[in-house]
């Protein structure tokens, strides 16, 4: 077990029972003028914890502990997107449009790719 020093309060990990789950820290959620601001997301608070979960994922990796991504993406054809979700969002920015990063939330597109400390892509 390991003490854990956090806020709202301590607590203790045991590595043997714990993974690292980041979820949908991608480009065009947390990015100005992505699908995430889009949706009335404040951009600014998703980018400021981007340093945060990248130390948090070179720890796990350093000690060999689980990390799994999880990623929201579609097939360039759509075919594979509920029509509740392509429903949201505002007009010219809603999945499968032209956004800032290619086309929104999109496989293979720059915006489907997860953040990484300092921008850019980081492809996994």
């Amino acid at each position: 077990m390991i003490a854990v020093k956090a806020q709202p309060y301590d607590f203790m990990l045991d590595p043997q029972r714990t993974a690292l789950v980041v979820i949908d820290m991608q480009r065009d959620f947390i990015e100005k003028g992505g699908f995430g601001e889009s949706l009335g997301n404040d951009v600014k608070l998703l980018e400021a914890i981007v340093p945060m979960v990248q130390k948090l994922i070179g720890l796990f990796r350093v000690k060999g502990w689980p990390i799994v991504h999880t990623r929201e993406s579609h097939a360039p054809d759509l075919s594979d997107c509920p029509p509740s979700k392509l429903r949201r969002g505002k007009p010219g920015l809603k999945i499968g449009d032209r956004g800032p990063t290619g086309r929104i939330l999109i496989r293979g597109e720059p915006g489907a790719d997860i953040m990484r400390a300092g921008g850019g892509r980081n492809r996994h």
